[in-house]
């Protein structure tokens, strides 16, 4: 597993942790401290920014789980890749996106590009 595939899967751990307490350790093993996130709904920075916009969606979404849909492909310390929200009762994927990550020395994302490329209709 390279590091870019190892980003990717810390990242989806976060957007799928189950408890609060999960997701306060994945969103700290996943993103730095000061890491920024963007997509067309929503922009935050910081562990709590992060985790406020990750159960915010959950909220929205219960029984949905992200999923990497595609290959993760990546240089220079960033990375791209798709994803879908899938439903764990029927396996429908409502929304899906592509993000472009960016690595921190250590490995952790320092900032989040997304984008929605499959959005239910209001």
């Amino acid at each position: 597993m390279t590091s870019y595939d190892d980003a990717v899967r810390r990242y989806f751990a976060a957007w799928n942790a189950a408890t609060p307490e999960e997701l306060e350790k994945a969103v700290a093993a996943a993103f730095t401290e000061d890491a920024g996130y963007i997509d067309p709904l929503v922009e935050v920075r910081g562990h709590d920014g992060l985790a406020a916009a990750i159960s915010g969606a959950q909220q929205q979404f219960p029984g949905f789980a992200f999923r990497p849909a595609g290959a993760v492909d990546g240089h220079h310390g960033l990375v791209r890749f798709s994803w879908e929200l899938v439903s764990a009762a029927d396996g429908s994927a409502p929304v899906a996106g592509s993000d472009v990550i960016a690595l921190a020395d250590d490995g952790r994302i320092s900032s989040v590009s997304g984008f929605l490329d499959r959005v239910p209709a209001a």
